[in-house]
């Protein structure tokens, strides 16, 4: 049965604004995310105002085209909202909050990136651009939301309506996508992160090994000898870049992922726990509350009444 959008209410404004603001709320007619045509590409809805949520976002990039979030990591403030996009290079754990009501719901696209699509972009640009020799790995930043970003996700939104046009536009809007991000005023920290250079490139190395094997034990000794650092200077620099220590890192991780399982309802509780690496059952719930401030069986009904499916 196909489900009817609820109707947006747009404000007066610039014509391309209103038109992405449309687009975006037909395809996101329930509440939470709604997956599109493409993947790594969900469009979300939500009426509430969020305080205080943990996040962990995937590399790739958040566009709010109507509504408004922050993120806090580390003092710093990210801004997110109808004039600001925030570009994630490497996944960090942060808060996050974020302003929507009945009348004006917050509707935002969330692009995942494709790494392989993105590392042969950066390397394309970095072969044919002149850079600073070092720029620093950022996980987050917010950017202006430009005229030629806007223009590329506005395409990008009238595309996902029309199955014959995803498919043969589809991949060209999201290459473009791709490397108007990654030439933006956040393109160096990403490229940086992408090509895995230096210092910050071994720390990115380690982070994507950690993504690969958290469910495993870890020793930050091993951790830091893979680096080829030593084990106080690996936790300096990872703590640079990803505001937590390793150890907090890792955790968080588990608790991310074992939400997306618990929201499946495929697995108890005691399985999820041991498929994300926990050992003892009762110290997962005891993290599980701390992280997220709800039980378990509390965050699943958070998660489905705020988010809906989770990827």
């Amino acid at each position: 049965m196909n489900t009817l959008p609820i109707p947006i209410k747009l404000e007066s404004g610039r014509p391309v604004r209103r038109e992405l603001v449309e687009l975006a709320g037909l395809l996101a007619p329930r509440p939470g995310y709604n997956p599109t045509g493409l993947d790594g590409v969900r469009v979300l809805r939500t009426e509430a105002v969020l305080h205080d949520i943990p996040v962990l976002y995937k590399p790739g990039a958040v566009f709010v085209l109507q509504g408004r979030k922050r993120g806090m990591l580390e003092g710093e403030v990210y801004l997110y909202d109808e004039e600001h996009y925030l570009a994630v290079s490497v996944p960090v754990p942060f808060r996050m909050e974020s302003v929507a009501s009945a009348e004006r719901p917050l509707l935002a696209v969330y692009v995942e990136f494709n790494m392989r699509l993105a590392a042969e972009i950066a390397s394309e640009v970095g072969g044919r651009r002149s850079e600073p020799a070092a720029c620093k790995v950022r996980g987050l930043v917010s950017s202006r939301m430009e005229p030629s970003i806007e223009d590329v996700v506005l395409r990008l939104l009238r595309v996902l309506r029309d199955p014959v046009e995803l498919a043969v536009l589809g991949p060209g809007v999201m290459r473009e996508l791709h490397y108007r991000v990654l030439v933006g005023p956040q393109g160096g920290a990403m490229i940086a992160a992408l090509r895995q250079a230096g210092t910050s490139g071994r720390i990115v190395q380690s982070l994507a090994r950690l993504r690969e094997t958290y469910s495993s034990r870890i020793s930050v000794a091993g951790l830091a000898h893979e680096a080829g650092m030593s084990v106080p200077s690996y936790h300096v620099h990872f703590k640079a870049l990803t505001g937590s220590s390793p150890i907090q890192y890792v955790k968080a991780m588990r608790l991310h992922e074992a939400r997306r399982m618990i929201a499946r309802k495929d697995k108890t509780i005691a399985e999820v726990a041991a498929s994300v690496g926990y050992t003892s059952p009762a110290q997962f719930s005891r993290d599980f509350k701390r992280h997220f401030r709800r039980t378990a069986s509390e965050e699943v009904k958070w998660v489905r009444r705020h988010l809906g499916e989770l990827a």
